[in-house]
């Protein structure tokens, strides 16, 4: 099977849709076509530079390269999570408090299927090890960022229930169990909408790529469930990560509701 090419003209007809879209935003009042606008360069420009960075570490595959450009996708995504926040924890920990999360999920998951389930020659081969993180880093991501800006917005308007609870006699924990338990939810509500869509709803991006790319479709859907399952593994370990130790930072050694830790965004 013979792969079909794209031209610049392919990708700048695809380009008019987003131009559309940020006319129709003008039109309409919307105020949304300059963010529009900034995040289809963004990603093209974005998308140009780990081509060209994927290729060379193609080219010249060494386990320091590929450890740096994994900590510059790490430390992308921490931020990534902190600015999604309206109200987030002040000072290093607003960052590594998601950071760390991806970190211990994302990374712990990648090296298992790397060394165990896929095996590629060396383990840390830049064809499946970049792609592989990224994708868990990007949902992770995304789990982690929903469920602790439910938690810090939500402990913020219950404020008064959590104190209330906790002159009560209550712990803590107790105090923000619910709450803690709801963030979680959250987090895991997106991941668990895209296992249960794929297939009927939508083609996920892997499967449809591969497909393109000419590889055996169920061969492409091998790799798809692999990739879902490992995802929702990823979201759910550090979504609760995340969620338990931000509620603990939400509270003093004396079990106070210490708000004066959160600012807004």
């Amino acid at each position: 099977m013979s792969i079909v090419t794209l031209s610049p003209w392919d990708l700048s007809l695809a380009a008019g849709l987003v131009g559309l879209v940020a006319l129709l935003s003008y039109l309409m009042h919307l105020h949304l076509e300059r963010q529009i606008l900034i995040a289809a360069a963004r990603t093209t420009v974005q998308l140009m530079l780990v081509g060209m960075v994927l290729k060379a570490l193609f080219s010249h595959v060494h386990l320091g390269w590929i450890v740096l450009v994994a900590c510059i996708m790490l430390l992308a995504a921490g931020r990534e999570v902190l600015v999604r926040q309206k109200r987030r924890f002040a000072g290093m920990w607003g960052f590594g408090l998601g950071t760390f999360s991806m970190f211990v999920s994302s990374f712990a998951i990648t090296i298992l299927t790397l060394t165990v389930l896929i095996g590629p020659d060396p383990w840390y081969e830049p064809q499946y090890a970049v792609p592989l993180l990224g994708m868990l880093l990007g949902n992770t991501m995304n789990g982690i960022a929903v469920g602790l800006d439910r938690l810090t917005s939500s402990a913020w308007d219950q404020r008064t229930l959590i104190e209330g609870r906790l002159i009560q006699g209550e712990t803590w924990h107790q105090a923000i169990e619910t709450l803690r338990r709801e963030s979680i939810r959250g987090g895991l509500i997106p991941v668990i909408n895209s296992m249960a869509a794929a297939g009927l709803v939508s083609l996920p991006g892997m499967m449809t790529g591969q497909i393109l790319g000419g590889n055996p479709p169920m061969e492409a859907v091998k790799y798809q469930i692999l990739i879902m399952f490992l995802i929702a593994g990823g979201t759910g370990i550090g979504t609760v990560a995340a969620v338990w130790l931000g509620s603990r930072r939400l509270f003093d050694a004396r079990q106070r509701l210490c708000l004066d830790r959160l600012k807004n965004h």
